[in-house]
């Protein structure tokens, strides 16, 4: 479960202790900080989100030219109804950051998996909304693993 969250519109951290993360509002500006719907950001952002969120975050790495990377967008989004508040879908546009280079992707579309901060896992290539939904809940299960044990 999401213990933190970063505000979608703010980047502000906030924590979401035991209420509902699906209504769980910012504290420094009141938006909503889940919409069901993948959040853009830039380099900063996704610096903001991966350090300050205490749960999963899943950065899709894509281009406006790239076919597979258009393709692959309403799965994506998709997956961000269904997993949302649980995970954090971030949507980074390799053409307009630094990140792509600094987390080491070299094809597009990339996805990888963030818990706590760390990089739990990556996946290149198009994926179905089903196919994402059985990457992401296996990386789940193994972090809820992991949790349990420590």
């Amino acid at each position: 479960m999401m213990k933190q969250a970063v505000c979608p519109i703010c980047q502000t951290g906030n924590r979401i202790g035991d209420r509902d993360p699906g209504a769980a509002k910012c504290g420094r500006c009141g938006e909503k900080l889940f919409a069901g719907a993948p959040v853009d950001v830039d380099d900063a952002g996704l610096a903001a989100h991966v350090k300050l969120t205490v749960g999963p975050v899943l950065v899709d790495v894509w281009a406006p030219w790239c076919g597979p990377c258009r393709m692959m967008a309403p799965h994506f989004a998709e997956a961000a109804r269904r997993f949302e508040p649980n995970v954090r879908f971030l949507k980074l546009n390799a053409d307009e950051t630094g990140a792509p280079a600094q987390l080491g992707v070299r094809g597009i579309p990339a996805l990888v998996l963030f818990h706590d901060g760390v990089e739990i896992a990556r996946h290149a290539g198009l994926m179905t909304s089903a196919q994402l939904g059985e990457w992401l809940t296996r990386h789940l299960q193994t972090i809820q693993q992991l949790e349990t044990q420590s």
